[in-house]
């Protein structure tokens, strides 16, 4: 690594490095020392850590790791850490409950996939993809109890999630106390000089910076980024709530997200996840404090923007245009997939069908619950009109549309 070139942090434009240091940035720890490490000369050590629980990752994720690439090109070492063994514990920040472990295939399967992913944003040439499996597979019971000794139980459920759990009489496992110390351990093993997260990861993070002290070695400055709220308009954006943009979701689909989302959430959205200058999203934010903003278009231009982003200009587009047909001209998409359906005749050519079965077989819904929810919510329409239970009366050839984005034309078999 000595023959890379890297640029000091003081011979960064000042626009630049104030985009570095402030833009997406929720908190640096201790950020004088971060600064000072960008000015030595030498590649940093900078660690990212995912556990593969999922195979895909969202724009949520995204806001970091646009800061990781943006320290890439000054130069520096961008760390991926596949958190396979942790995966197995699961990782309790922020949930109500234990997640189930996952077995060693699904883990591969995910890290795969998860992997194509986060190098569509970080260059893949300046990272070093590191397996916990390296260290952990080699600790032995002494390791592991040496280790849980430098920490004490009130230590550990202290963390924020842990307490409120406990609070409530929500189960807290012992191995899932055994997270953050897994995570912590991560940088000793890679020696890393700053560790990423949002800020739902501040326990863990830190942790990582005080066994780093303990085991002789220089502690790692932490950088947190803000947490980017979902479609929702509420939550953290995760894949469990169902509130996520995907990075790997189609143009039209990731596009469509976008344009639903609240108008509130727009210049965050800009802000977080987009290049736009720092004179733009001022202009945003007086154009809706002063009720002069039209957030349809900045939506638009947000939407293109992201997708973009992903697949290309060409992409974004006809996603653009996609929209502009199907959701404000009232036009069908073209090349609407069909679904072949058993149904009950009614006479004068409808049929009595059962649409939860042959959607979630089809792919076009989640479960069966996923649909009755939708149901309830009214965001299901049979040839334009909304449906009110799981059976429709359907003709052949019908087009029944499930949420914003999802159209599929049923056959009767």
């Amino acid at each position: 690594m000595s023959d890379i070139k890297v640029t000091l942090l003081r011979d960064v434009p000042p626009a630049k490095r104030d985009f570095l240091l402030r833009r997406a940035v929720a908190e640096i720890i201790p950020e004088s020392e971060f600064i000072a490490l960008l000015n030595r000369g030498t590649p940093a050590r900078l660690k990212e850590g995912f556990d593969p629980s999922s195979p895909d990752i969202h724009l949520g994720h995204v806001v970091g790791l646009r800061k990781l690439r943006q320290l890439q090109e000054l130069g520096h070492q961008v760390v991926l850490i596949v958190g396979n063994w942790t995966a197995r514990i699961g990782d309790p920040s922020g949930q109500s409950a234990t997640r189930p472990m996952l077995t060693e295939a699904q883990i591969e399967h995910n890290a795969k996939t998860y992997m194509d992913q986060f190098f569509k944003v970080v260059d893949k040439s300046r990272t070093e993809v590191r397996w916990q499996t390296e260290w952990f597979s080699k600790f032995t019971l002494d390791t592991v109890i040496r280790l849980t000794a430098k920490f004490t139980v009130a230590q550990i459920l202290a963390r924020e999630d842990f307490a409120k759990r406990m609070s409530t009489n929500t189960p807290v496992s012992l191995c899932e106390t055994m997270y953050p110390l897994l995570q912590a351990y991560d940088s000793v093993a890679i020696e890393a000089d700053v560790e990423f997260g949002g800020t739902d990861q501040k326990f863990n993070c830190l942790l990582g910076r005080e066994l780093q002290q303990m085991m002789g070695q220089r502690p790692q400055q932490v950088f947190f980024t803000p947490i980017l709220i979902g479609t929702d308009g509420k939550t953290k954006m995760s894949k469990s709530l169902g509130n996520y943009i995907g990075v790997a979701e189609p143009p039209e689909q990731m596009y469509g997200k976008v344009m639903s989302l609240a108008d509130d959430l727009i210049v965050d959205y800009f802000e977080l996840v987009t290049d736009t200058s720092d004179a733009e999203l001022a202009e945003m934010k007086h154009a809706f404090a002063s009720g002069t903003a039209n957030p349809m278009l900045l939506k638009k231009r947000l939407a293109r923007d992201i997708t973009t982003q992903f697949h290309g200009p060409d992409a974004g587009a006809q996603a653009e245009d996609h929209f502009t047909r199907v959701h404000q001209q009232r036009e069908l998409p073209q090349d609407v997939p069909e679904l072949s359906v058993q149904g009950t005749a009614e006479g004068d050519g409808l049929f009595r069908v059962d649409l939860s079965r042959p959607l979630v077989a089809g792919g076009f819904v989640k479960s069966a619950a996923e649909l009755k929810r939708l149901v309830a919510q009214h965001a299901v329409e049979v040839d334009g009109a909304k449906i009110d239970e799981l059976s429709a009366l359907v003709r052949d050839g019908t087009v029944v549309k499930v949420g914003r984005h999802t159209f599929v034309r049923v056959r009767i078999a």
